[in-house]
């Protein structure tokens, strides 16, 4: 059916500038142009200035026709309502490049949640940044963290694959929930649920649940996950039952953000059996932590150390 709109339209329009149309042809054609002028949407943001864009066609008919005749009323519709129509129909003009607004999630000093246009949710770690489009209209929804922690719990959707850029590394998948950790010295990928790639620098790894990918001084690697970080401790209450300060100091580097510094490595293998709330601060996840275990933490900006 459209081929055959697109040949009729070509066969007029040609006949048109040959001057042998007839006045109900030319009314047609008058009528079909006024009438996709009138139903056309133009996003500006996407497609640029709809007047540049009219020049641009103009120019390019111009050039297919190598005539300088008065364009007739039915162009000008034409011209206007080209995104719409004439690339629908696959000629004529389609702009090289396109601007998406591009918006900007960022956190302080607790963890916060975004849903995005696709239904993704996002949970970001203190101190961290991800930017993401305002809606995901191409063959890939792409976002990037470009600072901290995040718990990704992604819509399915497999035409359209999900890739975050994060330091050196890409994560590409199609649904599923995944931690992906970003520091200056490295980046983490922790699933969850489901498979996610990962490629750093010519190298690529599939992760399955309770699998991680690290990327470190240029190289990939892939091992199983401690199993203290298979939860999504942004959205829901976490209770960490004798695990080691290792693994607490883990989770909380995560979720808050910070770098635990200590003198003696020994104390990492300490037990702590601590519950650590949705909306809790650090502070009060420490003083738990030191009212138990007789811990002390001293907290400096994005530095704890423990003595």
């Amino acid at each position: 059916m459209i081929k055959r709109i697109k040949h009729s339209l070509e066969y007029l329009i040609e006949k048109s500038f040959q001057k042998k149309t007839s006045e109900k042809e030319e009314k047609l054609l008058n009528d079909f142009a006024l009438s996709e002028y009138q139903n056309s949407k133009w996003d500006d943001l996407a497609m640029g200035s709809s007047e540049q864009a009219s020049v641009n066609i103009f120019e390019g008919i111009q050039l297919r026709i190598d005539k300088k005749n008065t364009f007739h009323l039915y162009l000008k519709y034409v011209a206007a309502a080209s995104i719409v129509f004439l690339i629908g129909l696959g000629f004529l003009y389609k702009p090289s490049t396109s601007t998406k607004k591009q918006l900007v999630f960022t956190s302080s000093s607790l963890p916060k949640s975004i849903q995005l246009s696709d239904g993704s949710k996002v949970y970001l770690a203190a101190n961290s940044r991800l930017d993401y489009p305002a809606q995901f209209d191409e063959e890939e929804r792409k976002v990037s963290l470009r600072k901290g922690n995040a718990f990704f719990e992604i819509a399915k959707d497999k035409k359209h694959p999900f890739i975050i850029s994060s330091g050196g590394i890409k994560t590409k998948v199609v649904g599923t929930s995944f931690h992906i950790q970003l520091s200056k010295s490295k980046c983490e990928v922790i699933v969850v649920t489901g498979r996610v790639n990962v490629t750093a620098k010519g190298q690529s790894v599939d992760l399955v649940p309770n699998e991680m990918a690290s990327f470190m001084a240029q190289k990939l690697t892939k091992q199983l996950a401690d199993a203290s970080l298979l939860v999504n401790w942004y959205a829901n209450d976490v209770t960490l039952n004798q695990a080691t300060l290792q693994q607490v100091i883990t989770v909380l580097q995560y979720k808050y953000g910070v770098k635990f510094e200590y003198s003696d490595e020994a104390v990492l293998a300490t037990p702590v059996t601590v519950f650590i709330e949705k909306g809790a601060s650090l502070k009060s996840v420490l003083q738990q932590i030191n009212y138990i275990n007789n811990l002390k933490f001293n907290v400096y900006g994005e530095i704890v150390k423990v003595n």
